[in-house]
């Protein structure tokens, strides 16, 4: 049976948003929608059978709202659901072991700090091995289109570009194959940025490649992204991609980059040994600061 698209929903307008986003993900890639509601109950924390018992009917009210409401925006979405008593990240970092992709709502601030990511959805995003979709109260379907000629969104033009960020020092192909399927499935150009900051830069020993000056460091970085795209442009030939190396710091740069997108797709390295929750400082720019959906992919 193949995995279906997991979203964590809690009745919230960003659990909304996430939901309606997976929806029309899940038609998109012919897969499942599966709702998942949890009372977020401690793994300690012992409730009597009356309590319990007035949890999931919370839980089953909160489930049927989401479901009326991807009913109504997205009618052609297959959707199943469940209900689960638990703490709520070990519950969602659970669910997602299944799923083709997980997807959580973020928390809409304003547009000068972005959006902040709640600390349940930050723990899954950086322990879960499964790609992770987070979406931004207010995000409608129009919204992933370009505007139509009265200026206005619209679902029936054309799909936004979907940006993807890659670091030539651990270029992987779960993140950029993510990012072709995305771009595919939509019909999207994909726009390719790899950044490098000069200022962290190491000076070049003798005989160093690609170390030299400025001017030809980045015709190197052109050449070794092209390189690296070359495979992925060969099995995905109708994606249009245009692949840009830029100077500065890479959060910065794919925030604004991301700023009329539909997706912006970034990693997340697995070999963090660090302890407790962390995705890097790349990641954790662009989930706090971009206002498009963002996709973070794990890799090894």
């Amino acid at each position: 049976m193949s995995r279906p698209v997991v979203v964590g929903v809690d009745g919230s307008p960003e659990s909304l948003a996430a939901a309606e986003w997976g929806a029309r993900e899940a038609v998109r890639r012919g897969l499942r929608l599966h709702l998942v509601h949890t009372s977020d109950r401690g793994p300690d924390q012992a409730l009597s059978p009356a309590a319990s018992a007035m949890r999931h009917r919370l839980g089953r009210a909160v489930l049927r709202t989401v479901e009326e409401r991807v009913a109504r925006t997205c009618p052609e979405a297959l959707l199943t659901d469940e209900h689960i008593e638990g703490p709520a990240a070990a519950v969602l970092l659970h669910a997602a072991r299944n799923a083709e992709l997980l997807v959580l709502g973020s928390r809409g601030l304003n547009c000068v700090t972005g959006f902040l990511v709640g600390s349940v959805a930050q723990a899954v995003v950086a322990r879960t091995t499964r790609p992770v979709v987070l979406v931004e109260a207010g995000q409608r379907s129009a919204d992933e289109h370009l505007l139509n000629g009265d200026g206005y969104t619209s679902p029936f033009t054309p799909y936004r570009d979907v940006v993807l960020g890659v670091d030539l020092g651990e270029a992987c192909d779960e993140v950029i194959e993510f990012a072709f399927e995305a771009a595919a499935l939509r019909g999207a150009p994909l726009r390719v940025l790899h950044a490098w900051d000069t200022s962290s830069t190491a000076s070049p020993g003798p005989g160093d490649p690609g170390l030299g000056e400025e001017p030809r460091r980045e015709e190197e970085l052109r050449g070794l992204l092209a390189g690296v795209l070359q495979n992925w442009r060969d099995k995905y030939p109708g994606v249009e991609v245009t692949p840009t190396v830029v100077r500065g710091r890479a959060g910065a740069h794919l925030v604004r980059a991301a700023s009329d997108a539909g997706l912006l797709v970034v990693g997340r390295h697995l070999r963090d040994r660090r302890p407790g929750p962390h995705t890097g400082p790349v990641t954790r720019t662009v989930i706090h600061r971009a206002r498009c959906p963002v996709a973070v992919v794990a890799h090894g």
